[in-house]
Parts: C-alpha cells; structure tokens; sequence
C-alpha cells in the first residue's frame, strides 16, 4: 500500500551529510512503491518562528507556509533525518517543526539520525522523540542511526557500509506498520 512520506531534514550547513542520509532514505522508500517528499529548510527558508501557520488569517500564510501545510495534511507519516548539534536538536530542524500543529496529529513519525562521531545522533534522537510525541505524531520505537554518516554513505547517498539496507529495511517496515494503522484509524474518525 502506498504511503505519502514527508522527509523533514534537518541541517543548514554548507556541507551537510545529512542530504547523503535522505537522498538514501528517499531511495529507499521509492524502491517499496511509496510517494516521499523531501523538505529542506535550506529549500523553504522558513524564518525563525514569529507566527505559527494556524496564527494566520485563512488564505493569507506566506506561500511555502500554505505548501508545506498542504503536504503535511496528506501525509501518512513524516520521516526526521536529524543531525546532533551539541547533544541536541539542529536549530533548522526545530525551526520547521515549530510552524505547525495540527497538520501532524495522528501520524507516526520516525527518527534516522547521524553524526561524525560513533552514536550515530542519537542522543538528538532522544530530545527530538519528546518534541515529536508533543506535535502529536509520536515516533515509532526503532531509530536509523548512521555513525560516521560521511564515511558510510556516499555523496548520492549510496550507502557504503553493506549494513546500512538490512537495518533500513527494518526501520521502513516498521515505520509502515505504524502508518497504515494510523491511515485505517484516521480514515473512521479521531478522537477530536
């Protein structure tokens, strides 16, 4: 069954490994049939939070704000690809979450992380699991780290360690289990 995925990417920088990570994940998901989306902020540039997109008035939310609404309201899931700044969110990555709410209520959402170092992010993870699980999209149990994500994927996101398929397949299935159950559930009506 097809699922709609928004790839939320999280880092700014100028030489991000974080895109080798998503151009990876977004292969991935094309490969099982499903409709993903990458959301850069560097693509968007969303300012700093001053304005949620439901404090706007009806029809008057700056244009990125009115598409990624949009694609987040037909979402099934939403995919976090999360760097670690300082044992922490990336400030670009809090940033795009932060402009919405509602838009995310009653979707999975799922974590793959990724460092320099050999935690792979995942102590990022940890803090990004509450913010998402606040948003109303809780992420699902398993985590995607990538240790030294520069050294294991290549620049197309080829991955270069042959653990990185098995251990993404494993992430992606668990990641659909969650989401067709949620699509099902949505589909006959939420709580509120």
């Amino acid at each position: 069954m097809s699922l709609s995925v928004a790839v939320l990417l999280g880092s700014v920088r100028q030489d991000r490994v974080g895109l080798r990570v998503a151009r990876f994940l977004l292969r991935a998901l094309e490969e099982r049939g499903h409709r993903p989306t990458l959301v850069d902020p560097m693509a968007s540039r969303l300012p700093l939070l001053d304005r949620m997109y439901k404090e706007h008035p009806p029809g008057e939310a700056p244009a990125v704000l009115e598409e990624l609404a949009t694609l987040y309201r037909g979402a099934d899931a939403f995919l976090m690809v999360s760097a670690e700044y300082n044992h922490g969110i990336p400030p670009a990555l809090k940033n795009l979450l932060d402009h919405f709410l509602e838009e995310y209520f009653w979707r999975p959402s799922a974590i793959a992380c990724y460092s320099a170092g050999s935690y792979g992010g995942v102590r990022a993870a940890m803090q990004l699991r509450m913010t998402l699980a606040e948003l109303g999209m809780p992420s699902i149990p398993s985590l995607l780290p990538f240790p030294r994500a520069a050294a294991s994927l290549d620049e197309e996101g080829r991955p270069l360690d042959p653990a990185h398929p098995p251990r993404a397949d494993r992430f992606l299935d668990e990641l659909e289990w969650y989401a067709e159950a949620l699509r099902d559930r949505r589909s006959r009506g939420v709580p509120y």
